[in-house]
């Protein structure tokens, strides 16, 4: 479905996934093997390289939330920033950005960029708190205060002159970093749905080359029809440069929701689609719709090359028509790229599924264009934290020949290992979070519950300190250039006013 949390049947859809009798589509006993604190490497922060900008959400295209840039932030220091909250006019219920020494209004400023649930964009000066300007897309008042939202985080352009930004009615804007304006050169503002009261702009940009890259979902409710797909957009001329469709996928074009014989399998994620290194491939996830193996992909992990948007290879689990059937969606988070031809993907069902990168399936996809995909292949199922519905992205820490996972949800927080394509939990507590985020050697995890931010040493359960701050849902906090950007509220409580919380040493 699009977002709802549906808690108590996922956990008992994890409970039967633990004992392995519930049906015969049901996947076979989950066990997590652990390993000890020590397995996770000291962090080594550089003391010569800064992390300035955080252009997306997750960081990079690859979505890793992780650095050992120098933050400005440490241990000593993290319980001591001075906290400023700013009112922006709407609730972010996503990821802010940040670009260091912007220049806007002929001035360089140290800027934070959010986007609102509906489609305000809103530049900040990190420093001061002071609304720098806010772009507000044309026709908002028609559905200001409705349910028609977008929880899509911004994208600022590598040439740090323009954001990308969605807004409820289904278009990517394209603005001036320096002072807000919309470009509407070419084919911008560029449509990306035919039906934006049913497919929801939920997921997070990202950028491949010269494009940037759209996902679609379904709103609260599963409110019928729609289609998740992938959008290619040229970042020079905002024109469409390719579709995916996972239902209907044999049509490679935006199309009308109502007409594809099929619905639902939203591409729902908080880190949407995902980029492999090199630019090559695509990795995306799907929540509950119908999955027939060969224009159907509901509950599914797709791999799709760039820039053609062929499907290469795809993993779906063995219960597919079970996860579907019960709103157990397996798409709730993106796959995550561990290294070492591993990638790891969680969803509703409380369940964490290791594939190999090179064969997703657990067989070659030399030959797999136009064939009939299968079920099952993963090479391991382990529990996510307290086996609670995942609807966060990992963070994925490498250092050296190591690889450290951290992964919240709403039951606790856990720490992974990779060991021999494996995972192996170091450490687990009972503090819930939303998508962690590893900066300058330091773990920091919002608590949607309790509001602010639990900031930890990688290697220990225990926090170190907890940065104050309201309640929210999919927010998620970035650690960069001396400053922690904290997002706040629900965007399904419908406000027209929100805060964010900006903590600077």
């Amino acid at each position: 479905m699009g977002a709802g949390h549906h808690t108590r049947l996922a956990l008992a859809c994890a409970a039967c996934v633990l004992v392995g009798a519930c049906g015969s589509n049901a996947p076979a006993q989950v066990s997590t093997p652990t390993a000890r604190e020590s397995a996770i490497p000291d962090p080594a922060v550089s003391s010569t390289r800064q992390l300035l900008d955080w252009p997306e959400f997750g960081l990079d295209p690859q979505r890793s939330d992780s650095s050992e840039r120098a933050t400005a932030i440490t241990a000593a220091n993290v319980a001591h920033l001075r906290r400023t909250t700013v009112a922006v006019g709407g609730t972010v219920d996503s990821s802010p950005i940040y670009v260091h020494a912007a220049l806007v209004a002929g001035a360089a400023h140290n800027v934070t960029v959010v986007t609102t649930s509906y489609g305000k964009t809103v530049a900040i000066d990190a420093d001061s708190g002071r609304v720098l300007w806010t772009f507000t897309p044309p026709g908002s008042r028609g559905w200001a205060g409705s349910s028609q939202i977008t929880t899509t985080s911004p994208l600022a352009d590598p040439d740090r002159r323009f954001i990308y930004a969605a807004s409820p009615n289904g278009l990517i804007h394209k603005l001036s970093l320096a002072d807000g304006s919309e470009d509407r050169s070419g084919a911008w503002p560029a449509s990306v749905t035919r039906d934006a009261s049913h497919e929801k702009l939920a997921a997070a940009l990202n950028i491949d080359g010269p494009d940037i890259v759209v996902a679609t979902g379904g709103y609260f409710g599963d409110a019928r029809p729609y289609q998740g797909h992938l959008v290619l957009i040229d970042r020079s001329s905002g024109r469409v440069q390719g579709v995916f469709n996972t239902l209907c996928a044999n049509r490679h074009r935006i199309i009308v929701p109502s007409s594809c014989g099929a619905s639902d399998s939203a591409i729902l994620s908080r880190g949407g689609p995902v980029v492999e290194p090199g630019g090559g491939r695509i990795l995306i996830s799907t929540g509950n719709g119908p999955w027939n193996g060969t224009t159907n992909f509901g509950d599914s992990v797709l791999e799709l090359t760039f820039p053609s948007l062929t499907l290469r290879q795809s993993f779906t689990p063995v219960n597919q028509d079970h996860l579907s059937s019960t709103d157990t969606d397996f798409g709730s988070s993106a796959p995550a790229l561990l290294g070492g031809d591993r990638v790891v993907i969680a969803g509703k069902d409380g369940v964490m599924r290791v594939l190999a990168v090179s064969r997703l399936d657990g067989r070659s996809p030399a030959g797999a264009v136009g064939r009939h995909h299968r079920l099952g292949g993963e090479v391991q199922r382990l529990g996510t934290p307290g086996a609670g519905e995942l609807f966060t992205a990992p963070a994925v820490w490498r250092r050296g020949a190591s690889t450290t996972v951290f992964v919240a949800d709403e039951n606790g927080t856990a720490a992974y290992v990779l060991r021999g394509g494996r995972l192996f939990r170091a450490w687990q507590n009972s503090k819930a979070g939303t998508s962690p985020v590893m900066a300058g050697g330091l773990l920091y995890v919002y608590d949607l519950a309790g509001g602010g931010i639990y900031v930890y040493r990688p290697g220990s359960p225990q926090p170190i300190a907890k940065l104050g701050g309201a309640s929210g849902h999919w927010n998620s906090p970035i650690v960069v250039d001396g400053h922690v950007v904290e997002p706040e509220g629900n965007a399904n409580d419908h406000q027209l006013a929100g805060t964010i919380e900006l903590f600077t040493r």
